[in-house]
Parts: C-alpha cells; sequence; structure tokens
C-alpha cells in the first residue's frame, strides 16, 4: 500500500507549480492515456496507471481532448479531470448583428471543421427544429456573446450552446409581452435583428422598432436596407436601386413585400430584442442616416424628403 500511495502522488517534486498541456486522443483506452502521461512526465507507470484506473471503475469514462495538468498533480487528480472532462477551453465572441455567414469562419478555427460544413448544417432546417429554434434556419439564434469552448468541439454542440443561450433569455414576461403584441417568437426575433443591423447608436434602437411597428400595422412596406443586403447574399457599400430589382423576388427585400421576412437576418443582441418588446411610443414613419451613424426620424414623406435633402447637402 505503502508503493501504491508514492505512486499515486505522481512524479514531480514538492516544489513544482508549473503546467503540462496533454492531448487525449478519441478512443484512447487508460494504457494508452498512461503512456502519455508518461511521455508528458506526469507519471512513471502507466500499467499501474491502467490497473489503478481500472480498479476505480471509472476506465470507460475518461474523455478526451486538450487538457492543462498541474505538473504536481497526482494520480487521483488526473483521473478526477478526465472523468469531468475539464479540458482547455478557448473564447470566442460572437458580436451582435453576426450573421451565420460571419459566424461560420470563427466556429470552423474552434470546431476543426469548414466553414462551409457549418454553414450548411446552420442552415439545416431540421437540425434548427431539433434543437429548439423557431427557424427557419439557426439565423437569428446564435446569441451573441463570448462563449468558451474547448478545442475541436463538435459543431452541432457549439450550436445547441448559442442556441440555449438564447432560449435563456425568453421568460414569462418576454413570452407574454410578444403575445400581447400579436407576434410570434420567431417575428420578435426576425424585427429585432433587422433593429440589430439599421441601429449604430444604442439609443435608437426602441425609436427604430417603434418605427418599424408603425409601419407594419398600417400595412405600409418596411423597405428595411439590410433586408436587401441579407437577399443579395453578400454585403454593399453602398445599396442602389438597381440592388433592389436585382432580388425583386426574394421573400426577403422588404422594398418589394409587405410585412416582415420570412426569418431573422442576423443575430440580435439582448437590446434589440427588449427594443422591438418594448418599443418607443413614437409617431413617426420615417428615418434617414446622419453619416455620424445616427438618425433623423420623421413623420411624413415630405419630411422625409427635406430631411434627406438636408444631410446630403450638409455632408457634400
Amino acid at each position: 500500500m505503502a508503493a501504491l500511495a508514492i505512486l499515486l502522488g505522481g512524479c514531480s517534486g514538492p516544489d513544482s507549480t508549473g503546467t503540462v498541456d496533454v492531448r487525449v486522443a478519441r478512443g484512447s483506452g487508460s494504457l494508452a492515456i498512461g503512456h502519455t502521461l508518461r511521455t508528458a512526465g506526469l507519471i512513471d507507470h502507466p500499467r499501474v496507471f491502467s490497473l489503478y484506473v481500472r480498479m476505480r471503475g471509472v476506465d470507460q469514462e475518461l474523455k478526451a481532448g486538450h487538457y492543462r495538468f498541474p505538473e504536481q498533480a497526482r494520480w487521483p487528480d488526473l483521473v478526477d479531470m478526465m472523468v469531468a472532462g475539464s479540458v482547455v477551453t478557448i473564447p470566442v465572441t460572437f458580436p451582435e448583428g453576426f450573421s451565420l455567414r460571419e459566424a461560420a469562419p470563427r466556429l470552423a478555427r474552434i470546431t476543426g471543421v469548414s466553414a462551409d460544413s457549418i454553414l450548411r448544417l446552420a442552415e439545416d432546417t431540421l437540425l434548427a427544429a431539433a434543437i429548439g429554434a423557431p427557424g427557419p434556419t439557426l439565423e437569428g439564434y446564435l446569441f451573441p456573446e463570448t462563449y468558451r469552448f474547448a478545442e475541436g468541439v463538435d459543431p452541432i454542440e457549439a450550436l445547441t450552446a448559442m442556441v440555449d443561450r438564447y432560449q435563456a433569455f425568453w421568460g414569462p414576461e418576454e413570452r407574454a409581452r410578444a403575445e400581447s403584441m400579436g407576434f410570434s417568437e420567431r417575428e420578435v426575433v426576425t424585427l429585432a435583428s433587422i433593429v440589430e443591423e439599421e441601429a449604430r447608436h444604442p439609443e435608437e434602437r426602441p425609436v427604430i422598432a417603434g418605427v418599424y411597428l408603425n409601419r407594419l400595422a398600417i400595412d405600409m412596406m418596411l423597405q428595411a436596407d439590410p433586408t436587401v443586403q441579407y437577399a443579395l447574399g453578400a454585403p454593399r457599400e453602398r445599396l442602389l436601386y438597381r440592388d433592389i430589382d436585382s432580388v425583386a423576388d426574394n421573400p426577403y427585400n422588404t422594398y418589394t413585400h409587405t410585412g416582415l421576412p420570412p426569418g431573422p437576418i442576423a443575430s440580435p443582441g439582448e437590446a434589440a430584442l427588449r427594443a422591438v418588446l418594448e418599443p418607443a411610443d413614437v409617431p413617426y414613419l420615417f428615418f434617414v442616416a446622419r453619416p455620424d451613424g445616427s438618425h433623423e426620424f420623421t413623420r411624413t414623406a415630405r419630411e422625409h424628403i427635406n430631411a434627406k435633402n438636408r444631410i446630403r447637402r450638409e455632408s457634400s
């Protein structure tokens, strides 16, 4: 027993305070893991380590991945970390307003799967339904936040974690508010995604939401440039009439189709979602952007044209 106690203490000296990076390959048994740990200088006896793991009854529970073990870790500590899957995680940030096409490359870097494959998964309507997104795809439901994912994380696991974070936004009050507005969850997120793309100044989100809700109330086309950009499939620095005409039949073109598009065009953050659920009570139907990204809001088409002309003159 004394010999086993010495083994359990590891092979590092008492003053060791560093860490050792170890990658446990998928499908590795306890003996193979023991050899990996010996190569890393953490243990001396792989076969005895394998026996210890089996005696603990966890030989089928050691998880693969990238670990960062303390140099002085005892065998129980090493095993506990692998049973828990306490792998190294990497922070990945997804800003507000990211579309699936923008999010896919970041997920590709952390998962090791190509961006095109990630995009195909995220656009799969069956997957969206399976993990509880309102659909039609995962567009709009990968909640903007900084996540910590393990290197090589399964892409579906990562996508599910992001949708789970989105779902955490929806409590009883939010659902009741959407219902009182006559909106489905998807419709709230769809409008919020447009607000997210339009607003450059946070304080304007509720006002922009109010403008669009006023338009919807009178069956007026939203005429939201970001939806046309989405229909085009690639951003344009400046949207031209011919761009709008080129996607006239696309249901995401809110210059040619009334009402909301079929689904979100990007992932709105919490502030944009709340702006739709708690919009500003404003009389406006129009807004035009100033050079600094803020907007001038107006009530009538004549006021809107005057504002556009004035801003154009002041900017030239």
